[in-house]
């Protein structure tokens, strides 16, 4: 099965934790953090949403960090995504 997102929504997949800190600590499955970061997976077409023109800014491959608890968290052949509107895109991670 393979997600198409529709209008402004963008699909996003959390990119793992790192199991080490920068010092070389390995971290604990209680000790990780949630991931902050994420990786567009595929990206809608835009166009007029709620009347207004939206161009969308970023693209399939794209590291970015999103709102907290923004999203609809889905499950697609054993794969967690969520979608997200772009608006709930706060940066992109260069």
């Amino acid at each position: 099965m393979k997600l198409k997102p529709l209008a402004d929504r963008v699909i996003i997949k959390m990119v793992e934790a790192e199991e080490t800190t920068k010092s070389g600590i390995i971290l604990t499955g209680a000790a990780k953090e949630k991931p902050e970061v994420a990786e567009v997976v595929a990206v809608g077409p835009g166009g007029m949403v709620d009347g207004k023109e939206i161009v969308m800014t970023v693209k399939a491959g794209d590291k970015v960090i999103t709102s907290k608890y923004s999203g609809t968290q889905v499950k697609v052949d054993g794969e967690e995504y969520t979608i997200v509107k772009q608006g709930d895109i706060l940066a992109v991670v260069e």
